[in-house]
C-alpha cells in the first residue's frame, strides 16, 4: 500500500510540476486595486507540540506577519498534527492545499538526496555548527534543490540534537542490537540503526508513544525537547546523551502561490520568515536544554552521560554510513560540512 501511495504522490507531484509550469507562463492577472485589498491565508501545519522549538517559531512568525501586514495576511498555526501528519503535509503543500510548512529535512528523502546530509551519524557536533554550514553557499543553496518538484525553500529550523532512549542503558553500540528503533523515514537513518544491529522502524512522531508504550518497537532518538514534550521519558526507563545526530525542518511554500503573493507581501512575509528564524534557532539549545532538566527532574528516567571511549566506540560503528551515502549526498557537500 505504501509504495502504490508513493507512486500516486509522484504522479501527482509530476501533474503539479505541468501546471505550476502553465501557471507562469500565463503570469500573475491579479488587479493591483483587488490585490490591496484581499486577505492572504497561510495555513501552516505541524507534527510538534507549540512548546517545542518549531511550535514556538512558528507562533512568532505568525504573530511578526500579522503584524506586518493587519488585516492583509492572516497565519492559521495548527501544531501537534491537528490538521494533518508530514507525510499529508507534503503532499497538501505541493497541490496548494495548504501554503506552508516545517517538515524534517528526513522527510524529503523521497524527494531528494541531498538533505541526506543533516542524517549523517555524528558530523554536526552541536547546533553553532550545523547553523554555520546552513548559512554557507552549500547550505543555502539546498534551499532551492526541491523547487521545481512543489517546495520552495525559505529557511532552516533548530530542533536541537539528538539523543537515544531505550529500555536498558546504551552504552556501548552492541547494547542497541536486536532492538526496535523508531526512526522517521530516511535511508540514512535506517542505516545507522543497522550499523549497531538494531531493527529500525520507520513511523510518524505521533504513533511513537503508544508504540513504546506497548512494546511495538523498543526504542528510539529524538531531541530533548521532543522527548520531554512527546512525554517519552514516561515508557523509555533511560535516555543516552549521545548528540549523535539533528533534527531540523525545511520552512517550505508552495511555489505557485508564492508567486501569487504582492511583492510587498512577499517581501514582507520572507522578513519575517527570516526574523522568527533567527529568533528561534537563537533559543533552540535553551529550550532542549530546559526540557533536560524537566526529564532529569521527573525520576522516571535516567539520563546516561557516556564517556568519551564509548562515544568513539559508537562513532566508530556508524562511520560505514558516511561512505554508503557520500555518493548520494555529494563528497564536496560533506567536506564543506565536516571541515567546519
Amino acid at each position: 500500500m505504501r509504495d502504490l501511495r508513493d507512486f500516486h504522490t509522484a504522479m501527482r507531484l509530476g501533474v503539479l510540476v505541468m501546471f505550476v509550469g502553465l501557471l507562469s507562463a500565463c503570469g500573475n492577472t491579479t488587479d493591483e486595486g483587488q490585490a490591496a485589498t484581499e486577505t492572504y491565508l497561510i495555513k501552516f501545519p505541524h507534527v510538534t507540540a507549540p512548546g517545542t522549538p518549531k511550535g514556538r517559531t512558528a507562533q512568532r512568525f505568525k504573530e511578526l506577519t500579522e503584524a506586518r501586514f493587519p488585516g492583509r495576511v492572516a497565519v492559521e498555526i495548527y501544531p501537534s498534527s491537528q490538521l494533518m501528519n508530514d507525510d499529508d503535509s507534503l503532499e497538501a503543500l505541493a497541490f496548494g492545499e495548504i501554503q506552508m510548512i516545517a517538515v524534517s529535512l528526513s522527510k524529503f528523502d523521497r524527494l531528494t538526496q541531498a538533505f541526506q546530509i543533516f542524517d549523517l551519524p555524528f558530523l554536526f557536533p552541536d547546533l553553532v555548527t550545523v547553523e554555520e554550514f546552513q548559512a554557507s553557499p552549500a547550505g543555502q543553496d539546498l534551499l532551492n534543490v526541491i523547487t521545481d518538484k512543489g517546495f520552495q525553500g525559505l529557511a532552516f529550523w533548530h530542533n536541537g540534537m539528538k539523543q537515544f532512549s531505550g529500555p536498558n542503558p546504551l552504552r556501548m553500540p552492541e547494547d542497541a542490537r536486536g532492538l526496535k528503533f523508531r526512526i522517521m523515514e530516511s535511508d540514512v537513518l535506517q542505516a545507522q540503526v543497522q550499523a549497531i544491529g538494531g531493527n529500525p522502524q520507520k513511523m510518524a512522531l505521533g504513533e511513537v508513544y503508544q508504540a513504546l508504550q506497548t512494546g511495538a518497537i523498543d526504542a528510539q532518538e529524538n531531541t530533548w525537547s521532543n522527548i520531554y514534550s512527546s512525554k517519552f521519558y514516561e515508557v523509555q526507563p533511560y535516555v543516552m546523551e549521545t548528540n549523535h545526530g539533528y533534527i531540523g525542518y525545511l520552512v517550505a511554500v508552495n511555489p505557485t502561490f508564492w508567486q501569487s503573493l504582492p511583492d510587498d507581501i512577499r517581501s514582507g512575509v520572507q522578513e519575517a520568515v527570516a526574523e522568527a528564524t533567527a529568533w528561534g534557532n537563537a533559543q533552540a539549545e535553551a529550550i532542549n536544554q530546559q526540557a533536560r532538566g524537566h526529564v532529569e527532574e521527573s525520576g522516571r528516567s535516567e539520563i546516561i552521560e557516556l564517556t568519551d571511549d564509548e562515544l568513539t566506540s559508537w562513532r566508530t560503528a556508524m562511520a560505514p554510513v558516511w561512505e554508503q551515502f557520500e555518493a548520494n549526498i555529494g563528497a564536496e557537500r560533506i567536506e564543506a560540512a565536516s571541515s567546519l
